[in-house]
């Protein structure tokens, strides 16, 4: 008799709450309220905010008349191994909530990314690879075994959501670069155009913005590059082409709009380590133990929600990743 034994993330399929109907775009969008960000060793950084939504109105001509050339692709099939324990949030939130710091330092900056041109969009594969190369966006995509995923979100400013990614897993990217045997991290880059991204003419930060990833972490199952989100193509504000989802760690390492993988022997500094170290580190794993050095992390706002709930370690993933990190104990894994 053939005994199947469900991971953490594999629950029955009615357990998990489907999106259901997706909403228009010209529609009343619920909005959440940004609290301001906070001044602090000569930075400007993210700040813990609790604000309510509130609802607001698309005026004609605000969305971005070119559509996405990739939107033909959406819906895709869904992975069955990865669903949630929780309610999917709603889209109008996961849309309207965002963190993008290349348009703005506040969460409502969904609009002013709609600036931001998406065709041509060139990705570069490089360093400690047998062929370095340049890819059309386009072309990637036709190459990638496209599936959506169901995954818990947790930023580090102690807000979370469940959303519907759609994309493909990381290995899959690393496979076709081919990386040397000497190579052991992968630094990942984002789009730089200060005219249409205001955000980058901040001086003060340090653009382009910059994350990694082990090679190991990089080849996790979980690790994954979404460019889709509720069965459509990504919204620009949530970080289309191409974004990185590792749902075991903290928001902020999940950059966006990313132009190149660079495969190197050197661990990478990432944007937010370079600013403040103290507050935002490397790892950047979820631990409800851990607090950051300005708040808690043991509970977390679900966004639309009222009640807040417990932070679970490495966001509910730990079986499946905290094998990654054993041995490793002088290490700060947990900011």
């Amino acid at each position: 008799m053939l005994l199947k034994i469900k991971r953490g993330w594999e629950l029955k399929e009615s357990q998990a709450t489907p999106e259901g109907v997706y909403l228009d775009r010209r529609r009343l969008l619920k909005m959440a309220v940004a609290g301001p960000a906070i001044l602090a060793g000569g930075g400007i950084l993210t700040a813990c905010d609790d604000a309510p939504a509130q609802a607001t109105q698309l005026a004609a001509g605000d969305e971005a008349v070119i559509p996405d050339p990739s939107a033909k692709l959406y819906p895709v099939k869904r992975n069955e191994r990865y669903v949630l324990d929780r309610d999917l949030t709603e889209e109008s939130d996961a849309t309207t909530y965002n963190n993008y710091y290349e348009f703005g330092s506040s969460k409502n900056i969904w609009q002013k990314a709609q600036a931001l041109p998406i065709r041509p969009w060139t990705v570069s594969i490089a360093g400690m690879v047998e062929k370095p190369m340049e890819i059309d966006i386009d072309d990637l995509l036709a190459k990638m075994p496209l599936e959506e995923r169901l995954y818990r979100h947790r930023c580090v400013e102690a807000w979370s959501m469940a959303v519907p990614w759609s994309g493909f897993a990381l290995k899959a990217l690393v496979e076709m670069a081919r990386p040397l045997g000497s190579a052991k991290y992968v630094k990942m880059v984002t789009f730089q155009n200060p005219e249409v991204a205001g955000g980058q003419k901040a001086s003060w930060y340090p653009w382009p913005y910059v994350e990694g990833l082990t090679l190991a972490e990089a080849t996790n199952d979980l690790a994954f590059i979404a460019t889709g989100i509720y069965g459509k193509a990504m919204p620009k504000q949530n970080g289309t082409p191409l974004r990185l989802a590792v749902p075991w760690k903290y928001g902020f390492k999940s950059i966006k709009g990313i132009v190149r993988f660079e495969f190197t022997d050197k661990r990478p500094v990432s944007f937010w380590e370079e600013i403040q170290a103290r507050e935002y580190g490397f790892w950047a794993n979820v631990n409800p133990k851990v607090p950051h050095p300005r708040w808690s992390q043991a509970s977390e706002r679900v966004l639309g929600k009222v009640k807040r709930v417990p932070t679970l370690l490495y966001n509910g993933y730990g079986e499946f990743v905290a094998d990654l990190y054993s041995g490793m104990e002088n290490e700060n894994l947990f900011m």
